[in-house]
């Protein structure tokens, strides 16, 4: 389905609200991403940076800092920092997966080879880190440094955790904080830190970040069984094929009956697919409501989301924020 108007304008909004500093954080992601020595750097991050993503997160941290009143330019150089790092994650990630598209182009593995994506990846990784270190915040690097180690340590548990039917929605929401809450809630919080905002407000710009990632992932994992590619940006049924266990399987899972198991354990875990069997593993997502309770809890995720940004500076960007956290699951509202 694709996203009506009233849904497409927070994310816009926040854009335009922030598009001199967004400019700003642009022109540093160009400079710090070019390399003398290596052309294939510059090569490779401009495919994935140019790919016109939405620059969520990087617009996050600009957002937070603006709206606890912060005047300096050490927001640019977070922002940028945010965005190496999810690229980083991206460039590896499709390494991992054996992904052939990512937002609708294929993946840079796919165009050059998985050890330029490694290589380049962890060349962002490093300059993520020369940016942190120039805001001379020992905070800011502790939030990072620790989510950039979350990162590692979610993909790291999804390779054991992805295709083991025992693995439960605690797990699952693990690995998807580490998959992308970590990232998310650095971002918001980093900018609160860097305006010198009260605690109390830093620890609110943290559950927003956190509750809106956890949102996020959870809506990813709903659109790959009942999306569009348009809407998803990937194959609808990619987490099926790539025998990743996400929230809705796990719920069918937790419901099978001993024949709906097996079902299960030939697809995911010994990875025997066969004609039909995406079809079959919808129906039974249907029949045991995997697909509503999934999405009830994005929506509550998002509720906490929107709810933490209530200690929080009354500003323009503070309801483009509460907006935001409807926007995230209004694809499948």
């Amino acid at each position: 389905m694709g996203l009506d108007e009233t849904a497409q304008k927070p994310h816009d909004r926040l854009s335009a609200h922030l598009a001199a500093d967004m400019e700003r954080v642009n022109a540093l992601i160009r400079r710090r991403m070019a390399s003398e020595h290596a052309p294939r750097i510059p090569e490779v991050t401009a495919h994935l940076v140019e790919a016109g993503g939405k620059r969520l997160r990087p617009m996050l941290t600009l957002a937070a800092a603006r709206l606890c009143g912060y005047e300096g330019d050490h927001h640019i150089r977070l922002a940028a920092t945010v965005e190496f790092i999810h690229t980083a994650t991206l460039l590896h990630d499709d390494v991992v997966d054996e992904s052939a598209q990512r937002r609708g182009r294929p993946t840079a593995n796919l165009l050059w080879d998985n050890k330029s994506s490694v290589l380049v990846g962890d060349y962002l990784f490093s300059r993520s880190f020369q940016l942190m270190v120039e805001t001379g915040s020992l905070r800011v690097l502790d939030i990072l440094s620790n989510a950039s180690a979350t990162i590692a340590e979610g993909e790291v548990l999804q390779l054991s955790a992805a295709q083991d039917l025992r693995t439960d929605e605690a797990i699952y929401m693990k690995v998807i904080r580490g998959k992308t809450a970590a990232l998310f809630s650095a971002a918001t919080e980093v900018g609160g830190v860097i305006a010198g905002a009260p605690e109390e407000q830093v620890r609110a710009l943290f559950t927003y970040g956190d509750a809106l990632g956890i949102a996020f992932q959870i809506v990813d994992d709903l659109l790959d069984y009942g999306g569009s590619t348009a809407t998803i940006g990937k194959n609808v049924g990619d987490d099926f094929r790539e025998r990743k266990l996400t929230l809705p399987v796990i719920k069918a899972v937790a419901k099978a009956t001993p024949e709906e198991r097996e079902f299960w354990k030939r697809v995911i875990e010994k990875g025997d697919q066969r004609e039909g069997d995406l079809d079959r593993a919808m129906a039974l997502l249907a029949s045991h409501g995997a697909m509503e309770e999934t999405r009830a809890e994005a929506l509550g995720w998002a509720q906490t989301a929107k709810a933490a940004l209530a200690v929080l500076p009354d500003h323009a960007l503070r309801s483009m924020l509460a907006d935001l956290a409807d926007y995230v699951v209004a694809r499948v509202n």
